[in-house]
């Protein structure tokens, strides 16, 4: 933390050292030297510590999605003094190995509450006991299942291994037949893992930033991949995708101090490239993770807004960019 806190002097503000620093206290920087039990009791503890209290009007309910030999648990936000215009599906971050409905109960709220919109937060099967394509047909069958249930607007939005599943679903879906790929506005991307290639830019400028570096990228790639995968499989990792075109409106929101920044760039730079409208907002001076300090980082609460108005552009088939 020390090195970090010296390299990152100039970019980092007080507030967000603060958040970093407290985020430590359960979830330091070497976890992925500890077993996974451990490491996702500290990751529900760090959650935990950060919990919001839920916004008046919220109302949510739990439900099992029954597929062929497994569930998939699925919980439901709305506001009940609104009637929704679009649908939000979330995917939430943790590496593929950490995280469940709970850990991104707060955050999912949040979104409910501030977009207006209705909210299905998705609890996909963890790695290394399922590795991939296990969470990508999770997450894919949530998305046509949301699909068949309402006839408004869908907008997929994820953090960090969320945010690869929302984009692999995305991808997914063209040419697919359900009823899910008309209704698909666009998708809102926060600091998403996209490729492989951590041997250039912010993989080795930020290769040990504060609250994620690239040992921990290493460790859960290999425990997402299983051991090994195919090399153009874009249901592993979107910019393995060898055709970008017909992707949808796409807003990719990234952390500057973050060995994952770069990500963003090259995948909106693709969709561009192909005929599509996507754009990358770079966060000054934020790290991996910072959604959580939406209510303490006066940084972290603008992009938290910044998101909040993505999703409400794509939902509403706006592109203000």
């Amino acid at each position: 933390m020390a090195d970090a806190r010296g390299k990152y002097a100039d970019l980092i503000d007080e507030q967000t050292w603060a958040f970093i620093e407290r985020s430590a206290q359960s979830y330091p920087d070497d976890m992925h030297n500890l077993s996974l039990p451990q490491q996702r009791e500290a990751y529900a503890e760090m959650c935990q510590t950060f919990a919001q209290d839920l916004p008046e009007g919220l109302l949510y309910e739990d439900e099992q999605l029954n597929q062929n030999d497994h569930t998939v648990p699925l919980r439901h936000y709305r506001m009940a003094d609104r009637k929704a215009k679009a649908h939000l599906i979330y995917y939430h971050g943790g590496g593929f190995i950490l995280g469940n409905l709970d850990s991104h109960h707060d955050i999912c709220a949040d979104l409910c509450a501030q977009t207006g919109f209705d909210v299905t937060a998705v609890e996909y099967r963890l790695a290394p006991e399922h590795p991939h394509p296990a969470p990508f047909n999770d997450a894919m069958a949530a998305a046509i299942y949301v699909g068949k249930s309402t006839d408004l607007p869908i907008v997929l939005s994820g953090d960090s291994a969320g945010g690869t599943l929302s984009a692999t679903v995305i991808g997914a879906l063209r040419g697919n037949t359900a009823k899910a790929t008309e209704q698909v506005a666009g998708q809102v991307l926060v600091y998403p893992s996209l490729g492989l290639n951590t041997n250039s830019g912010s993989f080795v400028e930020h290769a040990y930033a504060p609250m994620l570096t690239i040992d921990d990228m290493q460790a859960y790639y290999l425990a997402y991949s299983g051991g090994s995968h195919e090399p153009n499989d874009a249901t592993f990792l979107p910019l393995l995708d060898k055709d970008f075109s017909d992707i949808p409106p796409t807003v990719v929101i990234s952390a500057q101090c973050d060995p994952l920044c770069d990500d963003g760039r090259l995948y909106c730079e693709q969709i561009n490239s192909a005929g599509g409208q996507a754009v990358w907002f770079n966060e000054t001076g934020l790290p991996h993770a910072y959604l959580r300090a939406r209510h303490s980082v006066q940084r972290a609460e603008a992009s938290f807004t910044r998101i909040v108005q993505a999703i409400q552009h794509l939902g509403a088939q706006q592109w203000p960019y």
